[in-house]
């Protein structure tokens, strides 16, 4: 009997898992057309066809996605035969129905989640498909904010997401036609329910850090989460707004830091015990200058996207001056300084007081 593992690393290269399996002539038909049409892909675009090119690479990778399946639908009809060979004074009066229900569900799993809503897992379906879609809008959304294409690395969590709800949803159906029991839980659900001592896995929070705080929030530590991801997406925010982009080394800083911070909390999750230390304490006991903070950003946004808008060609007709070009074109950069020129010296100033009580110690 083939192994269905190595069949499903193989099939992440087309065709090579059918002819793993025996498959030949369909194994080389699925590896010509992807290949093919990846040539066709890169001819398209170095000849500036662009349409040509777009065509190809969404036909290849149709043909791949199909490759995919088949192979799932391979390895679900192996593990059916070699139960029959086991069991063979089983009859199974309802085999075509049977079929038919692991047709659709394979089909359907090609979105996930809805193979899953096929058999009647809803949680699990519900988690799978939010998980997919919600990294999908959140990495385009902070893309599309930020104007960076580098932030679409994180798509890579996708075809993750997919395989492993793919072939989820392969085993469930297979669960079910061979009498066992379904029980409806969600796939995080599944992770602590094989751990005996109930404690959070340490596998989904590391998994999780990979979003600035995400790892932090699954353990438990809400202040030191939340403080990190509002950092993340404000930074990228901020700095899209007020055009920093030489501030933009700012962001990778603090995803490392929030990744290895996240890194040492699994660590020491179990062993010790892990306090919810917020990384700022400054804005928990000074929540007065934090709302005098957003108060201002709001009069700032009040200010250039509305009134100055409203009236600036008035002014401009008034006295000649084109006030939108000068504030647009000088006054970010001035806030900006004057920001930075302030907090360096709120931090020498307060660096006083310790040296004057070194001296007197």
């Amino acid at each position: 009997m083939k192994s269905s593992t190595k069949a499903l690393t193989l099939s992440l290269f087309p065709g090579l898992g059918h002819i793993y399996f025996g498959n030949m002539i369909r194994g080389v038909l699925y590896l010509l057309s992807v290949v093919g049409l990846a040539f066709v892909t890169v001819i398209g675009l170095v000849s500036n066809t662009e349409e040509v090119a777009i065509l190809a690479f969404m036909a290849g990778i149709f043909i791949y996605l199909v490759s995919f399946i088949d192979m799932g639908v391979q390895i679900s009809k192996q593990k059916k035969a070699l139960l029959a060979e086991e069991n063979p004074d089983l009859q199974n009066p309802n085999k075509s129905a049977q079929d038919s229900e692991r047709f659709y569900t394979i089909v359907l799993s090609f979105i996930p989640g809805l193979g899953h809503f096929q058999i009647g897992l809803m949680n699990r379906g519900l988690t799978l498909l939010g998980a997919f879609l919600g990294l999908a809008v959140m990495v385009i959304f902070v893309t599309a904010m930020s104007n960076r294409g580098e932030f679409m690395v994180f798509m890579a969590g996708l075809p993750i997401i997919w395989v492993y709800g793919f072939f989820d949803a392969v085993q469930q159906v297979n669960k079910k036609q061979r009498g066992e029991e379904l029980v409806d839980r969600t796939i995080f659900e599944d992770f602590d329910m094989r751990r005996e001592d109930g404690k959070k896995s340490k596998s989904i929070a590391t998994f999780l850090s990979i979003f600035p705080g995400a790892g932090h929030l699954y353990l438990g530590l809400q202040r030191r989460g939340i403080q990190l991801m509002a950092a993340f997406l404000f930074s990228i925010y901020i700095l899209d707004v007020l055009r920093l982009g030489i501030f933009l080394f700012l962001i990778p800083i603090i995803w490392f830091y929030s990744f290895f911070d996240a890194m040492q909390k699994v660590s020491k999750y179990g062993v010790e015990k892990v306090e919810d230390e917020p990384i700022i304490a400054y804005f928990i006991n000074h929540q007065k200058w934090v709302g005098i903070g957003l108060v201002l950003l709001g009069v700032y946004y009040l200010f250039m996207n509305i009134l100055l808008p409203a009236f600036a060609p008035m002014i401009n007709r008034l006295i000649n001056v084109d006030i939108m070009y000068w504030i647009q074109g000088y006054f970010q950069t001035a806030l900006v300084c004057v920001l930075l020129i302030g907090g360096g010296i709120k931090l020498l100033t307060g660096t006083k007081p310790k040296k004057e009580a070194k001296g007197h110690e």
